[in-house]
């Protein structure tokens, strides 16, 4: 996976966490920089250790599965992405929080949105990637998406959540099909 992939599967993983902040942003009720780079930081960081952990696990087994490793990382990125495009008509949970920058609230928020994180860095085991640029690229990818979501969340609203969220489960939906065809090809 080149560089173009790595920044488009960073893209679609942070487009939970980028809804979150939205939604979070909407609740701010004064334009604070400080509430807005802590909840940036804490997805960016949980987003970086969440691929580094799926990919520590997946590279213990993934010579035992190498010859159908690019059917579990379709059917993970397939799963991932579906479950983000169903998810996007519930309600996000900062928006039910009245205080999401609060830290307990934010590593809830944290774990919540960096699952599939984990998930994707076991696929990238199993394509016999290193995880050091996937991971720090993963992590700036969510740590930037987030803190432009927490800014602007007020200008968007709550119904671009939805549609943020659709595009993030059509773009590992569609990163899971590349790597299905790259090796049946």
């Amino acid at each position: 996976m080149g560089w173009w992939g790595i920044i488009i599967l960073a893209l679609g993983l942070a487009m939970d966490a980028f809804a979150v902040a939205i939604a979070s942003g909407l609740v701010i009720q004064r334009s604070k920089i400080r509430y807005a780079l802590k909840i940036a930081f804490f997805f960016g960081v949980f987003q970086t250790f969440m691929a580094v952990a799926g990919w520590t696990g997946g590279s213990r087994f993934a010579r035992l599965i190498q010859h159908f490793d690019h059917w579990i990382a379709f059917l993970l990125l397939c799963f991932i992405g579906s479950k983000m495009i169903v998810e996007s008509q519930k309600s996000e949970l900062a928006a039910q929080s009245q205080r999401p920058w609060e830290t307990g609230k934010l590593l809830l928020l944290s774990v919540a949105t960096s699952i599939d994180s984990l998930a994707a860095g076991v696929g990238l085991a199993f394509l016999a990637i290193t995880i050091v640029r996937p991971a720090l690229i993963i992590g700036l990818v969510a740590f930037s998406l987030s803190l432009a979501g927490v800014l602007i969340g007020k200008k968007l609203g709550q119904p671009a959540e939805g549609r943020v969220k659709i595009l993030g489960g059509l773009i590992l939906v569609g990163i899971g099909i590349k790597i299905l065809v790259e090796h049946l090809i």
